[in-house]
């Protein structure tokens, strides 16, 4: 049932870390994200990738972090708490099919000596290269934009 919880409030924090304009409050939403998935990942046996997952995540929210507060322009209109309640519930909604549906796994040809962790780092690698893409396009755009500011003040 725990993991279950921290499985909708990941679902939750990261809908808000895309709806919210405050870039402060976008990227703390995302650094929630960041652990909350760090947790999932201690959860279930794999240590050295949640650690892994909470030192990207580190270094992708300080660069966030301090590209949000340099570049962003403070909203002029806050937005009612009536929307940011609305894409709670949406994220909320997104997270029930979990709790109500039962899909059963496919039997794969998996010996039972293979963990979860050896499973999790040797079947993730795509994955680990794309979030490096990722922070590394953020990285150059917030250069970009750096480079673009200094040039035209």
């Amino acid at each position: 049932m725990i993991v279950e919880l921290i499985a909708v409030g990941l679902v939750v924090s990261a809908c808000l870390a895309i709806y919210l304009d405050e870039a402060v409050y976008s990227v703390i939403s995302l650094a929630c994200m960041f652990v909350l998935a760090a947790i999932l990942y201690a959860l279930s046996g794999a240590t050295f990738a949640a650690v892994f997952q909470l030192a990207v995540g580190a270094g992708a929210l300080v660069v966030l972090f301090l590209a949000g507060e340099m570049l962003s322009e403070k909203p002029k209109s806050e937005k009612p708490l009536r929307n940011t309640l609305l894409v709670v519930a949406a994220a909320l909604l997104l997270s029930l099919p979990p709790f109500f549906l039962s899909v059963s796994a496919p039997i794969a040809n998996v010996s039972s000596s293979f963990s979860f962790a050896q499973a999790l780092w040797d079947l993730r690698a795509v994955d680990v290269v794309l979030q490096g893409l990722v922070i590394m396009a953020v990285a150059m755009g917030i250069a970009i934009i750096l480079y673009e500011g200094k040039k035209g003040g």
